[in-house]
């Protein structure tokens, strides 16, 4: 047993450090570790060499600035992570190693109608079809990471009331996928995973501070606020789409009037455009119109972004974020949309926080929530797991 102030406790918590800071990052070089972790480069030398023989980290050749360095990520086959999204009408699972690698990766439509335990058995499905895929063993799974399109409750791990699958209010998702795959699961809802995801793989790398906004059959936000995820005390933070833009506006589905979800979600914007469109249009398809120079499809799409743009100049004036990534759908519209949600911000914002703010897409498109939950997953290890070599505690039950 490792008293406390010792050397060798000392030295193990140095090691510990080393490791987190690689596995939340996928990369690092030696350099980045010792400015991350604040350990001299000398004993970051040394640290990695012994996780190096003990077969936890990877060193590969690399250049930075210029100038030749040594990356530095988790071994290849420490272990596997799995990221499972729920949408409004998709499932979408990926398999990914602890170097950040995706082996794995389907996505399914999901009827919006069906139970959540038809859903819950179909990522089931999904999720050992995958593993089989990539042919690791399924003791190497170390946690799963579970996106929904709703607030969670950090208590009691409910879906609540607002989440746009109507038929899971109340359910406990991580209850009830550890059940069927038995190994540990985080939950966390689909805007702050798409944060994680875009923060980690994408348009938010390097930023400690932002929003992601996703726009698609509801509006939420997910906040980075000093590189970690803001969920308030009951887990309900970044509900943006809630924002009162006009009290006489329409009926939103929590009650109130003129929310901005109300003025961006697809299932009041595509109304819109049904008298001169058709009713089978999509927001991808309004996005592909606008893209071509269909002007109604235009008009709206830039409606849309001075609506969206109002509410982040809420967040700009509360938060001051130093950059906003939209994600869904919208985001492929690229400055059609851009520019209108800019030309509000500079207009409703403080000037100081008008001009920190860069406004971008997403990266990753409809991958950014699947990947944010492989984040997740990799965020919620245990460092001594690994360094002790017990990553597996428990035979998974899935079979």
């Amino acid at each position: 047993m490792e008293t406390p102030g010792s050397q060798s406790s000392l030295h193990r918590a140095n090691l510990e450090r080393v490791v987190r800071a690689v596995r939340l990052a996928g990369s690092l070089t030696q350099a980045e570790i010792a400015r991350t972790t604040g350990l001299s480069a000398a004993t970051v030398s040394n640290i990695v060499r012994e996780l190096k023989d003990r077969g936890t980290v990877e060193v590969t050749p690399t250049s930075a600035g210029g100038r030749r360095a040594r990356s530095v990520s988790l071994s290849g086959d420490a272990g596997i992570v799995i990221g499972v999204d729920f949408g409004h009408t998709h499932l979408r699972v990926a398999v990914g190693n602890l170097a950040h690698q995706v082996l794995a990766e389907e996505s399914e439509p999901l009827d919006v109608d069906a139970s959540s335990t038809q859903g819950f058995d179909r990522a089931e499905q999904l999720v050992s079809r995958l593993i089989e895929a990539t042919g690791v063993d399924r003791t190497k799974v170390a946690g799963v990471g579970l996106g929904v399109p709703g607030p969670i409750d950090l208590e009691s791990g409910t879906l609540g009331s607002s989440a746009i699958l109507p038929g899971w209010i109340g359910t406990r998702p991580a209850e009830e996928m550890k059940g069927r795959l038995g190994v540990a699961v985080h939950v966390d809802n689909d805007a702050n995973l798409g944060a994680l995801g875009e923060m980690v793989w994408g348009s938010g790398r390097g930023v400690r501070d932002l929003a992601y906004i996703k726009v698609a059959s509801g509006v939420g936000a997910g906040l980075v606020i000093d590189g970690k995820i803001y969920r308030g005390p009951g887990g309900t933070a970044g509900e943006i789409g809630h924002i009162t833009l006009d009290e006489s506006g329409p009926v939103c589905r929590c009650g109130n009037r003129g929310c901005l979800e109300t003025f961006a979600a697809a299932r009041y914007v595509l109304p819109l455009l049904q008298s001169s469109h058709g009713t089978d249009l999509t927001m991808e398809g309004v996005v592909r119109l606008a893209r071509e120079g269909d002007p109604g499809c235009r008009r709206v799409i830039a409606d849309v972004g001075r609506h969206i743009g109002s509410g982040v100049a809420n967040l700009c004036n509360l938060l001051n974020p130093s950059r906003v990534v939209l994600g869904g759908d919208l985001a492929e519209a690229g400055e059609l949309v851009l520019g209108p949600i800019r030309e509000s911000v500079g207009r409703y914002a403080i000037p100081s926080a008008a001009r920190q703010l860069s406004v971008l897409p997403g990266a990753l498109g409809g991958r950014a929530e699947v990947l944010g939950a492989l984040a997740l997953a990799l965020s919620e290890m245990g460092d001594s797991t690994l360094l002790d070599g017990t990553l597996t505690v428990a035979t998974p039950a899935f079979t």
